[in-house]
């Protein structure tokens, strides 16, 4: 795969961005790609290690070697066939997963992985930019309607694995523009829209209809598409958010995060916010409560509205600079990470709890935190506050990104009466990704939990394929 010797003559090089200052007076993407050349010689670096590890890294099963090597090689169209042979949409994954292959790489053993992200980033980008991506249409059509709730990566992967296999295919979503969380979750300076719009024109011409401003369970009874579908597959997410249980939660100011960054998103796609709606963090001092992804978005918000300071808060101890990697390797390691939004400048806590929260006229003003210390007991981790540890920040807006617990519940799922597992989640597996009612399939963050862009892709997928069998009795679709 690639160059027999690439890895020991080539180093590891990846994309760089743009400097802090610039890119923080926008929120446009600010990656800087590798040349062609550059991406080659990266490629070139994938060595024969006889077991790819990236392939379990990857949960959507990518060829990692494969197009790696075609990359090499310079034979750029057949790695974007190669590529599409397992991910529907690489120009989201290239951009916002957090790259498990990578850590499972075995170049990862000596700190410099194969860039693989920015490898299968730079294919799809080049692959649109020379016209290689067309609709794929069926050559024949099979008669069955299936109706997809929820426009999510899982919920679009899904519907265009089913419309290429012949099916009509309606995608209803509640908001207003299609696209889930990629659209009103992930800020533009990480994944710009277009690229949303430029999948969607692609799966219109594959027969693929979007129906938005349509909120299954509120507005639309689901009776109605019971009535009108042969199948039904729920991919509308995990939306419950975790809260934070503390006196002062009540007031103005505190908000969860996904009251947040959509406000954003339609800003930049030229909607208007009431001013009496609006949560902007220009002036204020923020306080971000969870140390993941989603607290690392609201950090890079915060500060492209001119934050006055912005302080992110994690319950869970630091964790180490370098992980062992006798231990972890090929899994994904805990290890100390740094997002770019974290680089542009906020402090960072670790092990601090949040005792309550303080204001004035009813707006929070401050937030009283303790540290707090994890031990050991009875075969699990326990958390004790530290005695005389307390400690209080200023706070104008405090933004809750501590996850999400399961999907909304009311509505949709009431309605439909399927059986939902112990964490809350829709109770199906991952053989054939039916619910407990006839014909209903679910998919995605959903059924699964909060996870990760790649992970709601491979669920779709197979989700579509075992639609596809139900409906059809055998199906050839891929797994």
């Amino acid at each position: 795969m690639g160059k027999p010797t690439g890895f020991m003559e080539i180093s590891r090089q990846d994309r760089r961005y743009t400097l802090v200052g610039d890119r923080i007076q926008h929120f446009r993407e600010f990656v800087i790609p590798l040349s062609e050349e550059e991406v080659r010689k990266q490629g070139a670096r994938c060595m024969d290690c006889g077991i790819p590890y990236c392939h379990k890294g990857c949960p959507i099963n990518n060829i990692i070697p494969d197009w790696n090597d075609l990359v090499y090689q310079g034979n750029w169209q057949e790695a974007i066939e190669v590529l599409h042979s397992t991910n529907n949409f690489p120009e989201f994954t290239g951009r916002i997963c957090p790259a498990p292959c990578e850590a499972a790489c075995t170049l990862n053993l000596t700190d410099e992985p194969v860039t693989i992200k920015s490898i299968e980033c730079s294919i799809v980008d080049r692959a649109w930019e020379a016209g290689w991506i067309k609709p794929q249409i069926p050559a024949r059509r099979t008669g069955k309607r299936v109706g997809i709730i929820g426009s999510g990566p899982a919920g679009m992967a899904c519907a265009q694995q089913l419309a290429r296999a012949g099916h009509t295919v309606v995608v209803y979503e509640k908001a207003d523009r299609i696209g889930g969380l990629l659209r009103y979750g992930i800020p533009d300076f990480k994944m710009e829209k277009h690229l949303i719009d430029r999948r969607i024109a692609q799966m219109q011409a594959e027969g693929v209809v979007f129906r938005p401003n349509s909120h299954i369970g509120k507005d639309i009874p689901l009776d109605s598409l019971m009535e009108q579908y042969d199948a039904i597959v729920l991919t509308g997410g995990s939306e419950k958010p975790r809260d934070l249980e503390v006196p002062g939660r009540e007031l103005d100011g505190v908000h969860f995060a996904m009251e947040f960054l959509p406000q954003q998103n339609k800003r930049v796609a030229g909607d208007s916010i009431a001013d009496d709606a609006a949560i902007l963090a220009t002036g204020k001092h923020v306080i971000v409560i969870g140390g993941g992804d989603t607290g690392s978005d609201c950090i890079g918000t915060s500060i492209r509205h001119g934050a006055a300071s912005v302080t992110q808060l994690e319950i869970l101890p630091k964790p180490p600079e370098k992980e062992d990697k006798s231990l972890t390797w090929p899994e994904w390691p805990n290890k100390l990470r740094t997002s770019t939004s974290q680089e542009e400048g906020c402090a960072r806590e670790w092990s601090v709890a949040t005792r309550k929260l303080e204001g004035a006229g009813g707006k929070v003003t401050a937030i009283h935190c303790v540290r707090v210390e994890w031990k050991q007991a009875g075969g699990r981790w326990v958390m004790n506050e530290i005695p005389g540890s307390e400690f209080t920040l200023k706070a104008d807006l405090v933004l809750l990104a501590m996850g999400f617990v399961h999907p909304i519940h009311e509505g949709l799922l009431k309605e439909s009466g399927v059986a939902l597992d112990e964490r809350g989640n829709v109770k199906a597996d991952t053989d054939d990704y039916r619910t407990s009612v006839d014909k209903v399939f679910a998919a995605g963050d959903m059924r699964r939990g909060q996870s990760l862009v790649v992970w709601a892709i491979r669920e779709g997928r197979q989700a579509a394929r075992a639609v596809d069998e139900y409906l059809m009795g055998a199906t050839e679709l891929p797994r």
